[in-house]
């Protein structure tokens, strides 16, 4: 595809999806003793997940970590209050030579289409606008900063949510926050944290659970037979089995839509599961969206 700065019809608004921009001589020191992943480990123009956690090891938000050259780096933040993330985050800052902001100027777009030119890295299109390539496998998708926000299209973005889901990739609202802790999503999937990497908060929590394999609730995949709530619970034989923290509903092009309700569930458990006193299907996760 050429390189153009005309609107795409393919794209549409993400608009529960914001950047916060990190800059600075420090910010890439910043960001690795406060997030969860090996910050320092990315090149100029390589991106990962990545989360901030409380001190008790607890996910306050996942994100996208996008580093940009030595003294720029972009949190790209799903459902998140961007401000109050980034707020809290200043006031760690201390000393060091790094900035904060909400950049509310830079929309966030998505298309069900494989991305003109990144694959493992960043790519420039046009105009300051990057893409990351955030299909997988033969699912192709592509997620675009910078340029025009794209069209209003409420059945692509419960698709493009629904894709999360099916994935792994927790949709945390506020409601969720705080609430688990990154083995309990399931993140090693995504390859979102590090164990290794030194001190950061909640690290302790992370790496005394990875080494000695006690986490006891893990991420999976319901579907129902209608749209769940958030907070509910899933039970087993009438036993509290876990709770729902994100959910989605798939638009068929025939036939009745596809619920989806991300759960938090026992390791130890039966198949017989029920959410709001009704029967629902576990599904397997699907790969492809590690880094």
């Amino acid at each position: 595809m050429d390189k153009q700065a005309a609107p795409d019809a393919a794209f549409f608004r993400l608009p529960d999806h914001h950047i916060v921009a990190l800059t600075g001589r420090d910010a890439i020191a910043y960001a690795q003793a406060q997030t969860m992943n090996d910050v320092a480990a990315l090149a100029d123009r390589q991106w990962q997940w990545n989360g901030w956690l409380t001190p008790k090891g607890r996910v306050i938000a996942l994100f996208s970590l996008l580093r940009l050259d030595a003294e720029t780096l972009w949190l790209l933040l799903p459902d998140a209050d961007a401000e109050a993330i980034a707020d809290r985050l200043r006031g760690f800052v201390f000393r060091r030579k790094a900035v904060l902001a909400v950049r509310e100027d830079l929309h966030v777009a998505g298309a069900f289409r494989a991305p003109a030119t990144a694959r493992d890295a960043i790519a420039d299109v046009a105009g300051g606008v990057v893409e990351l390539d955030f299909g997988a496998g033969d699912e192709p998708r592509t997620l675009r900063i910078g340029g025009e926000p794209g069209r209003d299209d409420a059945a692509a973005l419960e698709r493009w949510r629904s894709f999360d889901l099916r994935h792994g990739l927790p949709r945390l609202p506020p409601s969720q926050s705080e609430h688990w802790t990154p083995q309990q999503l399931s993140l090693d999937r995504l390859r979102a944290y590090s164990v290794k990497k030194g001190c950061y908060p909640g690290q302790e929590i992370v790496a005394r659970t990875h080494f000695l394999g006690q986490a006891k609730r893990h991420l999976a995949l319901l579907e129902t037979p209608a749209p769940a709530a958030v907070g509910d619970e899933v039970d087993e034989d009438g036993r509290a089995a876990g709770s729902v923290l994100s959910t989605a509903s798939a638009p068929a092009a025939a036939g009745p839509a596809r619920h989806y309700a991300l759960s938090v569930l026992a390791a130890e458990r039966g198949t017989s599961l029920r959410v709001a006193g009704a029967p629902v299907e576990p599904l397997s996760l699907r790969a492809g969206l590690q880094r």
